[in-house]
């Protein structure tokens, strides 16, 4: 260990110098205060004499001292300790007068002592402060790691940040693949190259065995290095495929491979970091890059990328059970929307339709720059919040009887076959008395006048057949639901007043009052009863959505489903809520959910509306302050419509 003895040039230290020739020390004069800072440095003292303390202010002294050298003060006639002028802090040792060879030595070694000991304690607190900044780094990564819920994005993170912390130009990052035989083996799964952007990604899986590094890695679960993948020993059972680097124009020198386990020590995949370098941000483009940049990784390294792989294996895991578990709820979702759609097959694909519009309308509205809703932005979690409530939004239709929910007509089926078996006994009665009245004429008055009373009597016969079918033909038209409010139903009412004969001669209305009540509705095929029943299906979804334990990014579902039948002048239903009292997300679904029942072609009660007329339906209904009139304009302009033919 070499240490430097420096001294004012008007100060003779050539009997010092002599003494400390044995010891490996170098000793050198100074001229100004400027070369003292110049010279000054770990292991230097600098022994200042009484004359030249002029030459040399305490800042000149306090850089020397700060650079890591040390200071000897000799003391000047008569003094008995360190003077006023020079602080105390700044001198390691002073030797007063009268000192001969021996005190100074023995100050310097002195000197030399605290200066080394000032040396190592600065190195002492640079380690810290790098372990410390480490620490703080892996934290960093690790809570970054750990919010991160998107696997692909998750993987590329880890392998980003460990390129990062270690200076790697490339990088490789492995899984591990379980097959359905219970075997297991390793897929090529994200790469980086700083130099070497273009070399593109192709997906292939390796044995996990001693063949290569990364399976040789994964097989014993051990991190290994490499100084230079061109020169591993022959000795070893792993190699290096070279064919990557030949192709395009790259050299893999030092090698770092690190397995990543999981909780329960198992090897979950394989983190490999190639060609470390002094400049993070130097490019390897010709050997003379690699020989001046690329250094071997070391022992640090590869206790810092351990633990980083580390906190890595815990958040794929984490997020390999995130993704687990959202592919069960995707599928308890999907197994609800069937069980609906089963109970009502004539609306078979509805919630997927309205789902997906819904989430076409909410991407349109977090791109626009424009309007009031320029401000509203959605993310990931929001889009899949809004997706769940669209393809759930009808999951209380479970509790509604299932001939109100499937009802087609006005009137149910056995109620229609009542009408026509009615029909079918008014028929033959009227054919019946025809007969009677002409076997009694016959009976009576006998072939006098029968031509002519025969005549009559088949005309007023057919009158009354006719007035029959004209009756059951408007029983059949106005069973016929519309998707407007219509109708005039004066003729109805009137046969509703005509009367037949039962076969106990009793009078019986063509028309009951339940049967009349159905065939007048004006609008669809239910009548209030039985729109109130199904109006309550939005109550049932929101008491189910209530049921389950929604995690922080899902818990508005129920909200945002329960108020699709809502309209913003307070005309909907079940709360009556009006303007801001409905979500931006629910208005969202209350467009899309009209236009798909207006247009809808698999709804057995109504023909399917043309989607130019759906659309001019709901701007009346814009008009009349029911739809929100900026989400209907985005809705049509960016034609978000089609997205219920993609999911057709």
């Amino acid at each position: 260990m070499k240490f430097t003895l420096l001294h004012p040039a008007s100060f003779d230290l050539e009997p010092i110098a002599a003494a400390l020739r044995s010891e490996p020390i170098t000793v050198r004069a100074i001229r100004d205060s400027r070369e003292l800072v110049v010279s000054g440095g770990d292991r230097t003292v600098f022994v200042l004499d009484p004359p030249s303390r002029p030459s040399f202010p305490e800042a000149t002294l306090r850089s020397f001292v700060d650079s890591g050298g040390a200071i000897v003060a000799l003391g000047a006639p008569g003094e008995t300790d360190v003077p006023e002028e020079l602080s105390p802090d700044l001198i390691s040792a002073y030797v007063p007068q009268p000192y001969g060879t021996r005190h100074l030595l023995l100050a310097l070694r002195a000197a030399y002592r605290h200066t080394a000991a000032r040396a190592e304690a600065m190195r002492a607190r640079q380690e810290a402060a790098s372990r410390t900044k480490e620490l703080e780094e892996l934290t960093r990564i690790g809570m970054a790691l750990a919010t991160e819920r998107d696997y692909n994005t998750l993987l590329d993170l880890i392998l980003t940040q460990a390129r990062q912390i270690t200076g790697s130009d490339a990088g490789s990052l492995y899984v591990v693949e379980t097959l359905e035989d219970e075997s297991k083996r390793l897929r090529f799964k994200l790469s980086q190259n700083y130099s070497r952007p273009e070399i593109p990604l192709v997906e292939f899986t390796i044995p996990i065995d001693h063949s290569s590094i990364a399976g040789y890695v994964a097989a014993t679960g051990e991190p290994l290095v490499i100084d230079d993948a061109y020169f591993i020993p022959p000795d070893v059972e792993y190699s290096f495929n070279r064919s990557v680097d030949e192709k395009y124009g790259y050299r893999t020198k030092s090698i770092m491979t690190i397995p990543m386990k999981d909780h329960k020590d198992q090897v979950i995949g394989v983190l490999q970091l190639i060609n470390r370098k002094r400049d993070f941000h130097a490019r390897l483009e010709t050997p003379e890059d690699i020989e001046a940049q690329v250094i071997p990784y070391t022992r640090r390294n590869v206790e810092l990328v351990s633990a980083l792989a580390g906190q890595a294996a815990v958040s794929i895991e984490n997020s390999q059970l995130y993704e687990s578990i959202e592919r069960l709820f995707e599928g308890f979702v999907r197994a609800s929307v069937t069980a609906i759609e089963q109970r009502d097959p004539t609306t078979f694909g509805h919630s997927g339709r309205v789902a997906a519009m819904t989430v076409g309308l909410a991407e349109v509205v977090d791109r626009t720059s424009t309007g009031p809703y320029r401000d509203v932005k959605f993310s990931r979690e929001d889009i899949r919040q809004i997706r769940y409530a669209g393809l759930l939004h009808d999951f209380g239709k479970v509790g509604v009887r299932e001939q109100v929910l499937v009802k087609a007509k006005k009137l149910y089926p056995p109620d229609l076959a009542l009408i026509k078996q009615r029909y079918a006994f008014i028929y033959r009665t009227i054919e019946k008395e025809f007969h009677r009245q002409r076997a009694d004429y016959l009976e009576r008055h006998g072939e006098r006048g029968y031509r002519e009373f025969l005549e009559q009597l088949r005309r007023e016969q057919e009158k009354q057949l006719k007035e029959l079918d004209d009756f059951m033909q408007l029983v059949i038209q106005s069973n016929e639901p519309t998707v407007l409010p219509e109708g005039s139903f004066e003729e109805l009412l009137r046969y509703a007043e005509r009367y037949y004969q039962d076969l106990e001669g009793k009078d019986q209305p063509y028309l009951t009052d339940d049967e009349l009540r159905f065939l007048t509705i004006r609008k669809g095929s239910l009548d209030e009863s039985e729109r109130l029943e199904i109006e309550s299906h939005v109550t049932h979804t929101y008491r189910f959505l209530m049921q389950i334990p929604w995690t922080k990014e899902l818990r508005n579902i129920p909200e945002i489903a329960y108020g699709h039948h809502e309209k913003l002048d307070g005309s909907g239903y079940p709360r009556k809520v009006k303007g801001d009292q409905i979500p931006v997300q629910t208005r969202m679904m209350t467009i899309s959910d009209i236009f798909d029942a207006l247009t809808a072609s698999d709804r057995p009660y109504k023909r399917a509306v043309p989607v130019p007329r759906a659309l001019d339906i709901m701007a009346e209904e814009v008009k009349a302050g029911m739809l929100d009139p900026h989400l209907f304009e985005l809705f049509v302009e960016a034609k978000v419509f089609e997205r219920a033919a993609e999911e057709a």
